[in-house]
């Protein structure tokens, strides 16, 4: 039976206690992933609390983590997404996401919008992936691909 949270504490609780888990056996969120048969992008969000697992990937990775049948049980259930609380983020990194979208929000709006016409892009339907690339002129870029099926408006 498909079971859906209504607060995410128990998630973000979860979240806190994997993290540390993973901190203190030294595993990457690759090898997580490894265990649950998952992309790094979607085994992450649902260990931090944004997806839920598979039954057979939560047992996997409860077990890889040494979190009980409890916490295997509640990384099947569908939180309530978000991670990131009201107002501006503090954190640096997400921070520049959030400067991303003030500075190219508008522009991607408006070329998605020209290309595809009146909807969205779906962030349900949808595929992530990080990857570290040399820079030509010297050190790293960072190049993040946002694969979103677009589901177009339709009046009613």
């Amino acid at each position: 039976m498909v079971h859906a949270q209504f607060d995410p504490t128990a998630r973000q609780v979860l979240a806190a206690a994997a993290v540390e888990a993973k901190t203190r056996k030294n595993l990457s969120w690759q090898q997580i992933a490894d265990v649950s048969g998952l992309s790094v992008a979607f085994t992450t969000a649902a260990v931090l609390g944004q997806h839920a697992l598979p039954e057979a990937s939560a047992k996997a990775v409860a077990e890889l983590l040494d979190l009980d049948q409890d916490a295997a049980m509640l990384l099947q259930t569908i939180p309530t997404r978000g991670s990131i609380s009201g107002g501006m983020p503090t954190d640096p990194t997400i921070y520049r996401f959030y400067e991303m979208l003030q500075v190219y929000g508008t522009t991607l709006k408006a070329l998605v919008h020209e290309q595809f016409g009146d909807g969205i892009i779906s962030a349900i339907n949808f595929k992530l992936d990080v990857k570290k690339v040399a820079d030509p002129e010297g050190g790293e870029r960072a190049v993040i691909t946002l694969d979103g099926k677009y589901l177009p408006t339709k009046p009613f």
